[in-house]
């Protein structure tokens, strides 16, 4: 939701104080944005100190839907409509939020909270990666396919390849990354089949959020039990994830695509991996080996130039998808499919993304920014 306007002012007054006002109002909520979403990674790993992963899974998805759901009450925004709609919302919802949202919870079971927040910047390579087989109109330029080259290079070099990743957790490291490739994913999947539906990005992010709540609602059963006591912080920690990472947050990046356009808004997803190291280092005293700082910069650098536009065609696409019910003039990562969040988005729109996003992702963060709706999640 974007801020309100200003008021108007005296005929002798400059417009430039109004326009300051309006640019740092949005410089504050996009930090916040990118604090929220850096913190995510802290969240989910003092969560699973007290929780099950699916446990954390379904706990940030409950509270995001709550945060929503009063958003759409009292926006009086309407659900969809449509057996179509909801069969590709609910893949939307696994894609980018119950499955990356369970695999990130799963991973830091056993790798530090950087290292996934590194690994969550990784959704911009594999959303280009797979764009070139899913998406015909966008093919990459020379500098895309640097960035790719450069980005994954980066991945190496934070996992140590040339010491035979040694004192790495294969596994959580593989489970951060299918997370990443989760949302990647899911912003093609939503930007084919949801950038359309002529229904309000709010309606279909808190529909979406919801649908993976009972997703986590039939799994979480099964696979856990539960807790025999509940300790304070990891609680406090959910209630954080889910209220503001998956809830509050996606609104906050409607406001600022609304107001500065999804390209500046995904620039969110560059902020994230740096901000879940600096939380990790300083709040849970997480080491770090000199080339995980050093592979994250590659890491950024590699998925910026993924990101770069060579036409106005493909532009002119991105800001359809991201622009949040923009009057006539991505979950709309990013963030839904922009028309309404990666880098979302929002993420991959959302939610993320991730934003999210991721769209994104997110969904989640980045991508979900530029996928639509979502912008949970790429968010993380």
């Amino acid at each position: 939701m974007s801020p309100a306007a200003p008021p108007s002012a005296p005929p002798s007054t400059s417009p430039r104080p109004a326009l300051t006002s309006r640019l740092l109002d949005w410089r504050i909520r996009f930090g916040v944005l990118a604090l929220i979403w850096g913190f995510s990674f802290l969240f989910i790993k003092v969560g699973t100190e007290g929780f099950a992963p699916f446990q954390v899974t379904f706990g940030r998805l409950l509270f995001g839907t709550a945060v929503l759901a009063v958003a759409m009450a009292v926006k009086r925004d309407r659900l969809p409509r449509g057996a179509r709609v909801w069969g590709h919302l609910t893949v939307a919802a696994f894609l980018l939020n119950a499955l990356p949202f369970s695999l990130f919870a799963y991973a830091e079971l056993t790798i530090p909270s950087t290292l996934a927040g590194i690994c969550n910047a990784t959704t911009p390579l594999w959303g280009m990666l797979l764009s070139l087989v899913a998406l015909s109109e966008d093919r990459p330029t020379r500098v895309r396919a640097a960035g790719l080259g450069i980005g994954f290079i980066g991945v190496l070099t934070v996992l140590g390849a040339w010491q035979g990743f040694s004192g790495l957790d294969v596994t959580g490291t593989a489970l951060a990354l299918l997370a990443s490739f989760s949302y990647a994913v899911g912003w093609i999947y939503v930007r084919r089949t949801l950038s359309d539906t002529g229904v309000s990005h709010l309606s279909l992010a808190g529909s979406q959020v919801g649908l993976a709540t009972l997703q986590l609602a039939v799994v979480t059963p099964l696979f856990t039990s539960v807790p025999e006591s509940v300790e304070v912080v990891p609680l406090l920690a959910v209630i954080a994830l889910g209220a503001l990472g998956t809830g509050y947050a996606m609104l906050l990046q409607y406001g600022v695509v609304a107001e500065v356009g999804p390209t500046t808004a995904s620039m969110v997803t560059y902020f994230i991996p740096v901000i879940a190291t600096a939380a990790g280092v300083a709040v849970l005293g997480e080491q770090l080996a000199w080339n995980t700082p050093v592979g994250a910069v590659i890491v950024l650098a590699g998925a910026a130039l993924t990101q770069t536009r060579a036409s106005r065609r493909t532009a002119t696409a991105g800001a359809r998808l991201g622009a949040p019910e923009a009057p006539p003039s991505r979950v709309g990562m990013r963030p839904a499919g922009a028309g309404k969040v990666g880098a979302r988005d929002g993420a991959l729109a959302g939610a993320s993304s991730p934003l999210h996003a991721p769209a994104s992702p997110g969904a989640g963060p980045g991508p979900e920014a530029r996928a639509g709706h979502t912008a949970t999640c790429t968010h993380p």
